[in-house]
């Protein structure tokens, strides 16, 4: 009997030990969780969040390009721009900022990444854009930088705000001159869920650059391959907590969806070495396309880094989509 006994008490303590370190894994697993999605969506980077883009997009040489992209950066800002503003239908205020040129062929929406800058991200490829007769609207995205908004949406949102921009320069410039949207990162897939909504004629085609397909695809490359954390065991409650932000899930929409039914041209671009958007997302999005489509891969380019690997590559491939197109 003693020995029984002492057999079942050991059992207790045993399962207690293993109920406590049940819950201590869940409530560390909600935690770790409840950071992530705030990382992804808040406004304000939690304080005790890591926010090196090494940390979170696996790229190995993105602080030592660092210094160029902020050369360019600072010369963008700098330049002849004119901060405009615009309301959306929902309250929130967005801001712009317009970089004309003398007698413009064209005007292109640009939309740049997640946790990044319209100057930042568009500072090197400006004086292009400039020199082939390009009007630019660099938006700066919702819940982020100078535009309005608690939350970052992953083109879930903002994709509604290029309806809102497209309308803007209506009013601004008329409808005459063709009206391009394109994107970086986070603000390629924005412009290419706008694709799957009703867009006016005088859009003539989206440039989309190192896109990703939807928030859950891109948490879950991240969480699994980057971070080294289970994703499955998260994705109910990153679903959960982000229907409570932004009133959506993370997998509610996707590239490849607005895709198979979009109207204008796609031109695709994606560097061969991304660590943070894998290119198979663009080949994803390349393959469900319903309209005419271009792609360029850009050998050895990181995330974010084909017009700076090949430059012209990267030019002649837009110029002959914008001859064909406009």
């Amino acid at each position: 009997m003693k020995h029984k006994k002492k057999k079942s008490q050991i059992w207790r303590v045993g399962t207690g030990i293993a109920a406590v370190g049940a819950l201590s894994y869940c409530a560390i697993s909600h935690l770790l969780t409840h950071k992530l999605v705030s990382v992804a969506l808040d406004r304000k980077m939690p304080k005790s969040s890591p926010a090196s883009r090494k940390w979170l997009s696996g790229c190995s040489n993105c602080e030592d390009l660092l210094a160029t992209y902020e050369k360019a950066s600072a010369s963008l800002q700098e330049g002849d721009c004119e901060t405009v503003t615009l309301t959306c239908k929902d309250g929130e205020k967005l801001v712009g900022h317009l970089r004309c040129c003398r007698h413009p062929k064209r005007i292109v929406i640009a939309m740049h990444g997640w946790r990044s800058s319209w100057n930042r991200d568009f500072g090197l490829i400006d004086a292009f854009w400039r020199s082939v007769g390009c009007c630019v609207l660099y938006a700066e995205q919702r819940g982020q930088n100078n535009s309005g908004g608690k939350y970052i949406g992953f083109g879930l949102t903002e994709r509604y705000d290029c309806l809102e921009w497209i309308a803007w320069v209506q009013k601004r410039f008329g409808k005459k001159l063709p009206i391009y949207l394109a994107g970086i990162s986070m603000g390629a897939s924005t412009v290419l869920m706008a694709g799957g909504l009703e867009l006016p004629a005088q859009v003539h085609g989206i440039i989309a650059d190192c896109g990703f397909t939807s928030p859950y695809h891109i948490w879950e490359h991240v969480v699994t391959r980057n971070l080294h954390l289970s994703y499955k065991v998260r994705a109910r409650m990153a679903d959960r907590l982000c229907r409570k932000r932004i009133r959506m899930g993370p997998g509610d929409y996707s590239t490849v969806q607005a895709m198979k039914s979009v109207g204008v041209p796609v031109l695709f671009i994606h560097g061969s070495d991304d660590h943070f958007v894998p290119i198979s997302m663009t080949y994803e999005n390349y393959t469900a396309c319903i309209a005419p489509k271009h792609l360029l891969i850009v050998p050895g380019a990181d995330h974010g880094m084909s017009y700076l690997v090949d430059p012209k590559a990267y030019e002649k491939a837009v110029a002959a989509f914008w001859e064909e197109f406009d």
